[in-house]
Formats: structure tokens, sequence, C-alpha cells
């Protein structure tokens, strides 16, 4: 080892051992800091306001945005806060599928701030858990018939269905039968084992508040927005969370509730060109709305005969 260039060698080789010995120290401590990293990656709940009656637009916005959440891997839970006396036959059901495609794969609670009726009861039951407050209305399963200014009757027309919208009388009253036992059926198997009263009594349209929509099993339990927002994050297995709130579509003003918070409360029309009110092609336009419509219509609420 006298000679220069061994020596040279020799320090150049423990240096290179040196720096080896550091690199390895050093992935060591990142990798489990990386891991870490990924680990404290931010969890969301995500609170989605329905607090519009639900028309074709508004429910579009919001199955949109159930559609997104449902594929955004940060958002562990969802909660429905909704405040809705329903809408849309159609557009109701179709908020129904949404949300049940979405808690097949996430938790959705919904909580009920001053109503869930209706086509947004509709929406609601497919929730794993449904919290009202003390003065929250529930329920009001069943359908209104909105039929033109002529009320179906028989007018000059080139085909003999033409006077009846494409439809005849008999079939009118079949088109609410079936979309009944559609709405009947949905809170059968998605609340089944949680009712305390019979599907004769789900047919009859009863709206309950509070305690007592707990008590008949439309409800789970009394609690506010942030019980709703806890138990979907416990539900998920969240210990720490963000929650994030999600306004898909934007109030309409198109109805309005009158006549205080029983079941007989009328819903009137509060500006013209509103989407239940066809002033062209006139057309049967279904509604799953709590109240009266003040055009003429058909409350259709009597007991439901076999399955949905």
């Amino acid at each position: 080892m006298n000679n220069p260039i061994d020596r040279r060698v020799a320090v150049a080789l423990q240096s290179y051992t040196v720096l080896a010995v550091i690199a390895i120290l050093i992935g060591a401590a990142v990798v489990p800091y990386a891991a870490s990293v990924a680990e404290d990656d931010e969890q969301y709940v995500a609170v989605v306001n329905i607090d519009e009656t639900i028309s074709s637009s508004t429910s579009q916005d919001t199955v949109q945005e159930l559609r997104e959440l449902r594929s955004n891997e940060s958002v562990e839970a969802v909660v429905l806060r909704i405040s809705s006396p329903g809408g849309s036959a159609a557009s109701s059901e179709s908020m129904y599928l949404a949300v049940k495609r979405l808690s097949a794969e996430k938790p959705v609670y919904t909580s009920v701030d001053q109503y869930a009726a209706s086509g947004a009861y509709y929406t609601a039951v497919p929730s794993d858990r449904i919290y009202v407050t003390p003065a929250s209305l529930v329920g009001h399963v069943g359908v209104i018939g909105t039929a033109p200014s002529d009320g179906l009757s028989a007018s000059a027309t080139t085909g003999p269905d033409k006077a009846h919208r494409g439809m005849t009388r008999d079939q009118y009253y079949a088109n609410l039968e079936s979309m009944k036992r559609a709405f009947v059926g949905a809170v059968m198997t998605e609340r089944g084992d949680r009712l305390n009263v019979s599907r004769e009594t789900v047919a009859e349209a009863s709206a309950y508040q509070g305690g007592r929509a707990v008590q008949t099993g439309y409800a789970d339990e009394v609690g506010g927005l942030e019980a709703a927002i806890a138990g979907a994050a416990e539900e998920a297995g969240l210990s720490e969370y963000q929650v994030v709130y999600h306004n898909p579509a934007d109030p309409q003003g198109i109805f309005l509730l009158s006549g205080g918070s029983g079941a007989s409360g009328n819903a009137t029309i509060a500006a013209e060109g509103a989407p239940y009110t066809y002033q062209g092609v006139d057309t049967v336009h279904f509604l799953m709305i709590y109240g009266t419509p003040e055009n003429q219509q058909v409350i259709y609420n009597s007991t439901a005969q076999g399955g949905a």
C-alpha cells in the first residue's frame, strides 16, 4: 500500500462505500415518509344540496354531480341535504336511481331540512340512513297527474287519441297506477325492514314530521346536518376528513308551498313558463310533488295492489 496510486484507489473506494451507505440510509428514511404522505392524502365527505323543485334541468345537474362523486376516489361518503317538495315524476325517478347507484359504492346519508316530500323522498329512500329535525316533513308517497286545460275532453282532431294527448282516459289512470306502484315499491324495497306501517298505509301518501317520521320508519334518527356528516364519515371508516359542499342546481323558484305544513298545503305556480306548464304542445304531465298545483289535476293515492 506504499504505492501512491494504490492509496488513492483505496481512499476512493472508501468514499464510494460511505456514499452508498448514506444513500441507503436516506432511502430508508424517505420511503416511510413518502408512504406517510400518501396515507395522509385528504379524504372528503361531500354534502350535496337538493333544495329546489325537481325538474328535468335540476335533476340532470344533480345526477351528473352524483355520478362524478361516485367516481371520485377522494370522496369517501356523501350526505344529501334535502329541502324539496318534490317535482317531476320522471326526474324524481332518475334522481332515485342515481342515489341508488351511488349508495351501492359509498355510504350515502340524508339530512332533511324543511322537507323531503314526494319526489324528494323518492330521491332519499336509497340512503343508508335518513336524519330529520323535529320540524322536518317526510313522505307523501303519491303521484299527481296534471291534465291539459280541456281535461282530456273530446275535440276536433285528426286521430281518435289526439284529443287525449296520445292516451285514452283509461291509459291515463293506468299510467298513474303504474307510477304509484313504482314509487310505493321503491319505498318498501329500500326501507321495508325499517317501516312500522303497512304497504297500504304508505300508498295513502301521508307525510310525517320529526319524531313521528322516525317512529313510522320513514326516517332513522332525529339530528341535524352535522350528525348526518359524522354518521356518514363513521360508516366510511374516516377518523380525519374534510367536508366539501356542492350545490349542483340553483333554486328555480317555480313552486311555492303555501297552506302550512299539513298534507293539504298548496303548491302554486310562481312564474310563467314553469317546466310543468306547456304553452305549445299540450301534454299530460305527472308530478311527485307535495301539495296540489292550482291547475287541473288528479291526485292519485289509492291503495297499491300487487308488486311495484
